[in-house]
């Protein structure tokens, strides 16, 4: 009991420090939707694609879902350097829950953040004429807490080993926008030159982007079970990795 007690307490202080800054609900909705209007109306004139029922804005709009979780869950990661500077964390780690305890109730509230934008953006899915079903609806929300997780969690592994925002920042920016680029959100993967194909299939998001795609759109360049296993493998492996080095980190520094 003391262990989801804590899970759910730093759960809550987290989802709080989220829907306390409500400029950033709306900055990370907005953002999005300039996605699929502009850029997806300004290459959709150009690109055609059969099969698909609101042409090019609809295969962008599970990719720039999977954009929007992204940005979120990884750049939130910067909770722990702003916990450690401010003496919080230390707080936390007298407590009498395990380390990975700690942080899946971190990365818990970072998904909650994430999992909000994603439901948000599925409202909006009548904006690219895409027809949203609750079957739809349901299992997209599941593939969205999958994927918020194990993001989250190379997030709060990245913040593990990093004492500054300003290199944490650095590391995010060579890492989020190749993820991004390389999943698929903006381009089919098949047909892509061996080594760019190579790079896509070791993008853990191009399975998050083409699960959601499968599911909102029925298509997808990869089986669904298969997408579902890499994201879910995925989310326990990142959570794991960043339990043991934020356990080993934060006893060198106390």
């Amino acid at each position: 009991m003391a262990e989801l007690e804590g899970i759910y307490t730093i759960w809550l202080r987290e989802t709080k420090r989220y829907i306390r800054y409500r400029s950033r609900i709306l900055t990370s909705v907005v953002t999005p939707l300039l996605w699929l209007l502009i850029f997806g109306t300004g290459l959709g004139s150009v690109i055609r694609f059969g099969g698909i029922p609101g042409g090019y804005k609809a295969f962008i709009y599970p990719g720039i879902i999977g954009q929007t979780i992204l940005f979120t869950a990884v750049f939130s990661g910067v909770s722990v350097i702003i916990d450690r500077q401010y003496g919080f964390l230390k707080e936390i780690l007298v407590a009498p829950i395990t380390r990975p305890s700690i942080v899946f109730g971190k990365a818990l509230g970072i998904s909650t953040g994430s999992l909000i934008q994603g439901v948000i953006l599925l409202f909006l899915s009548f904006v690219v004429g895409v027809q949203m079903t609750p079957l739809i609806f349901v299992a997209s929300i599941g593939l969205i807490i999958l994927i918020s997780i194990g993001l989250a969690g190379l997030g709060l592994l990245i913040a593990s080993f990093t004492d500054s925002m300003e290199g944490f920042n650095l590391i995010m920016s060579f890492i989020v926008l190749p993820m991004f680029l390389l999943s698929g959100a903006l381009f089919p993967v098949i047909g892509l030159p061996s080594v760019l194909q190579a790079a896509v299939y070791l993008d853990p998001l191009t399975y998050g982007v083409d699960a959601l795609r499968q599911v909102i759109l029925g298509h997808g360049a990869l089986p669904l079970y298969l997408s579902t296993i890499v994201v879910a493998l995925f989310a326990v492996a990142t959570i794991l990795a960043s339990a043991y080095l934020f356990s080993k980190r934060e006893q060198e520094l106390m």
